[in-house]
């Protein structure tokens, strides 16, 4: 006879089901495991005879066969211990066949029998819930795993709590959600003193989600303005909430399961390798720019980074989604996120500053910026020059305006979004729409379909700088309440445009 249990096997944050098939045979006593595992999944024998051994059960003295099915995808991870160790119990009559096959488990298996957390209970829940079955996983795993409702998780400390349920001793309680992690923001716009342009390019960009650049000398306080952005940004939708903590659970992110509605912020040095900011590395994680899925990526020094890096940049700031391709996988993670750079206007930073002018300029400036390439530089919806802050603006009082000011601004904004697009499949916000559709909820008036042409015609826009311009029009449209994209709001929208065209 042959006993199965169920796990998962994730590609990207895709939990796939695996088969755990555990057969006894007559023959020499060995214990094998097959089915393409890792070294990890090969080293679980050892970690399960040696529980088992802590509860008195000794293995028989028979061939025992593991079998990981489907057999050509590769198995990778720890939380094989457990499916395994449910399987052997299975097959020598100590578990019930039957419960075990209704139920998806993941654990980590120490020596003494104890479950260790695993990363991935949250999409392997997901998993579970779509084929009909409950989730076994660590007692450390449940809070993260129970936030989906339409699966039973029943988390336990040991492997002798799991025999002890399945077998009707001590039956263990369904697992509860972990506290949804609120914590508001310490950072307000109203600790800025100046900038305000700066500031309303921060509050299109965040009603929007348009990727935004500034450029300005060193303590002109483009960190600082982008360390409010959060601030200003609306909470996630249950919706994305549960997207964005799936990738964070693979990445071993959530703590005490709990699930945060705040929008992820995420700010790597300029000294990261391209598999850290776009994914990848031996089991393919995700990178930066998928951590930062529904919330920010913030990248300071911005030339800094290596110039491989920066062109990977391209194509998921484009389309929202990346695939990390390796030999024996592709994994595709989602990454809709809002980009945020910071530069210096030159390798000194002190180009644009009259008190303090480069020697080198302008031929500094023109080396510096160029560091990043033209088609990228394309893709940035608002490019902000931040002038530098004189000692006399700080001793200015504090602005009238701060963050919740703002805030509300933005999630009216994105109300009306969210009402235009409710009907449609992908587009959520107004950087999402292209093609028809961004004809149709952008169109400009005749006034100020007049001043586009005069701007694209003079100052040579790409058409994927004539459609950025539309869709902050329309944002900066929102944001005033107006139904219609009128001559106001574009010349807007083009006055934050016109110095990245003029770089590049």
């Amino acid at each position: 006879m042959v006993a199965r249990a169920y796990t998962v096997a994730f590609q990207g944050i895709d939990a796939r089901i695996v088969e755990v098939q555990c057969a006894l045979s007559a023959g020499m006593p060995a214990f094998s495991i097959v089915g393409l595992p890792d070294k990890a999944v090969s080293e679980a024998r050892e970690r399960v005879r040696a529980a088992l051994g802590t509860m008195a059960i000794a293995l028989p003295s028979k061939r025992i066969t593991i079998n990981l099915s489907p057999a050509d995808l590769p198995k990778e991870g720890s939380h094989f211990d457990l499916p395994i160790a449910l399987a052997l119990l299975g097959a020598i009559d100590i578990l019930p066949n039957d419960v075990i096959q209704s139920t998806v488990a993941l654990g980590e298996l120490s020596l003494d029998g104890s479950l260790i957390p695993v990363i991935g209970a949250l999409p392997a829940a997901m998993a579970a819930a779509e084929n009909g079955r409950s989730l076994l996983c660590p007692a450390a795993s449940g809070a993260e795993a129970a936030w989906v409702g339409n699966a039973q998780v029943i988390a336990a400390p040991s492997l002798g709590a799991v025999v002890r349920h399945y077998t009707g001793q001590t039956p263990l309680p369904p697992a509860t959600p972990g506290e949804v992690s609120q914590s508001p923001s310490q950072h307000d716009l109203r600790d800025v003193k100046g900038q305000e342009r700066a500031k309303r390019a921060l509050e299109i960009a965040a009603a929007g989600r348009h990727h935004l650049m500034f450029v300005g000398t060193p303590g002109s306080g483009k960190s600082m303005l982008a360390a409010r952005l959060p601030s200003i940004l609306p909470p996630l939708t249950p919706q994305e909430a549960l997207s964005t903590s799936m990738i964070h659970s693979l990445a071993g992110l959530l703590d005490d399961g709990g699930i945060s509605r705040l929008r992820p912020f995420r700010e790597p040095h300029h000294t990261a390798s391209m598999a850290a900011i776009i994914g990848g590395g031996r089991l393919a994680k995700p990178g930066e720019v998928s951590l930062a899925h529904n919330g920010v990526l913030f990248m300071d020094e911005f030339p800094e980074f290596p110039r491989t890096v920066l062109e990977t940049l391209r194509q998921p700031v484009e389309t929202g989604e990346v695939m990390i391709a390796r030999a024996n996988a592709h994994v595709k993670y989602p990454c809709k996120f809002m980009l945020v750079a910071a530069a210096n206007p030159c390798k000194c930073g002190y180009l644009s500053d009259p008190s303090r002018a480069c020697s080198k300029a302008p031929a500094c400036g023109e080396d510096y910026m160029n560091r990043v390439s033209g088609p990228l530089r394309d893709r940035f919806d608002l490019r902000i020059d931040v002038p530098p802050v004189g000692y006399t603006d700080l001793d200015l009082p504090p602005s009238a305006e701060g963050s919740a000011e703002v805030a509300q601004r933005v999630q009216a904004a994105r109300r009306r979004q969210h009402d235009r697009f409710a009907d449609h499949p992908t587009a959520a916000l107004n950087a999402d729409a292209e093609g028809d559709l961004l004809e149709q909820i952008a169109a400009p008036d005749t006034e100020a379909r007049q001043l586009l042409s005069r701007a694209a015609e003079r100052f040579h826009l790409s058409a994927r700088g004539y459609h950025r311009v539309l869709r902050v029009a329309r944002t900066i449209a929102d944001l005033d309440g107006a139904g219609d994209v009128r001559k106001p709001h574009l010349a807007e929208a083009l006055s934050f445009r016109l110095p990245s065209v003029a770089l590049a």
